[in-house]
């Protein structure tokens, strides 16, 4: 038996930390252009709304057009929207065009929701033990992207005579060259299967599939795993600034939060085959329960930190565990893998863009321990499910 993932693997991951960059250039950059074209105060985080609402839009469309033409012809397709995010965000900025920079948000949003299938892309056509090593190391791309990303924003914000910004949106341009290029080197592991059944056939066995149990599951672990972490980490900063908290430090627990969110994907898919699926996915859960513990009891800058160390690692482990267990899951039936990994991330991108728009509402509503209580909430609904799915049986073995 091959143990050793194959090349393609490491253009996913690469191609990943292409589609992060992008991500993490216009959470950097997305509220402070909008403040500046906005109409009104309002309407600054609009643009960035709107991405992660075409995220939610397009996710399941994607995986559609996965089963139909195949991933690679897909992947190369979805360049398009970042080539024109870049031109309409660069001119956005040196027109000041509060309307374009929206269209231009808009484009990245349909473009990440096609690369984010970029983590099960590596797992086609692999073994099964291999899957879970693929998954991380793809998710691992964001190691890449937390130093890429703000170094190419900080060197380009004030480019030669251009309006603050402009060349940060243009470098869109040339990371959808970049991601052309990953995917035309990339050799499809097969034919994508499915296409031979009938539409309605496929819907009627997608309705069964998703009765099973583990598949609810794995989408739930991944979802909420993923809507909690945006919400505690947006709402954790402005929690430091109202604690008068200095933006340097501010930034400082951020960054230690992103890189506690993808440097253990390094190692997460050995923990899963050393450790078991199962372990991973409920050490996952009782991280992000022991996040929101910790903003309970403490609201000093340290224990904030070690909270979000704690809600990355969390994130890193349900986010990997959850993939892993659906493709697990999904074993036996692979002419369904796409069309139900489409629902999984359309799920998970309504949890995070939640836990985008919720933050400043849920402050304002419940406080900051009352968001916490609710995440706590949420985490001991799951890791009851959890319990109750898995029990002491293999995941393999409840599928």
């Amino acid at each position: 038996m091959n143990h050793r993932l194959p090349f393609r693997t490491y253009l996913y991951f690469l191609a990943q930390s292409v589609n992060l960059t992008t991500a993490v250039m216009s959470v950097t950059m997305a509220a402070l252009v909008g403040a500046a074209l906005a109409p009104e105060p309002w309407m600054s985080t609009i643009p960035y709304g709107f991405q992660f609402l075409f995220v939610m839009i397009m996710t399941y469309p994607a995986s559609r057009l996965m089963s139909a033409i195949g991933r690679k012809k897909s992947f190369l397709l979805a360049t398009i929207p970042l080539a024109a995010s870049g031109v309409a965000g660069f001119l956005a900025v040196e027109r000041g065009l509060f309307l374009l920079l929206v269209v231009a948000h808009s484009l990245l949003g349909i473009y990440i929701a096609f690369a984010n299938f970029n983590r099960f892309a590596a797992t086609d056509g692999i073994s099964a033990d291999l899957k879970p090593r693929a998954i991380s190391l793809v998710v691992a791309g964001g190691v890449l992207a937390a130093i890429i990303g703000p170094l190419l924003t900080s060197n380009l914000k004030d480019f030669g005579s251009l309006q603050a910004f402009s060349a940060c949106y243009a470098a869109f341009v040339g990371l959808a060259v970049v991601s052309l290029v990953l995917n035309l080197f990339v050799t499809e592991a097969v034919a994508h299967p499915g296409q031979a059944s009938s539409s309605a056939n496929r819907n009627v066995q997608v309705r069964v599939v998703l009765k099973n149990k583990v598949i609810v599951l794995a989408i739930a672990i991944a979802a909420v795993g993923y809507g909690v972490m945006n919400l505690l980490m947006i709402q954790a900063s402005m929690h430091m600034s109202n604690m008068h908290v200095h933006f340097s430090d501010v930034s400082a627990a951020i960054q230690w939060h992103v890189l506690a969110m993808f440097a253990p994907s390094f190692v997460t898919g050995f923990l899963i085959q050393r450790l078991g699926l199962r372990t991973i996915i409920f050490s996952g859960v009782v991280l992000l329960l022991a996040s929101s513990a910790v903003n309970i009891a403490s609201h000093d800058y340290l224990a904030l930190s070690i909270s979000l160390i704690a809600l990355g690692l969390g994130w890193n482990f349900t986010y990997v565990g959850g993939s892993a267990l659906l493709t697990e899951a999904l074993e036996d039936s692979p002419e369904l893998s796409v069309k139900v990994q489409g629902l999984n991330d359309f799920g998970i991108s309504v949890m995070a863009t939640l836990g985008a728009f919720a933050p400043a509402f849920l402050l304002t509503w419940l406080g900051w321990n009352g968001t916490n209580l609710m995440s706590m909430g949420l985490c001991l609904v799951l890791l009851v499910f959890s319990a109750a799915v898995l029990g002491r049986r293999s995941p393999a073995s409840a599928v």
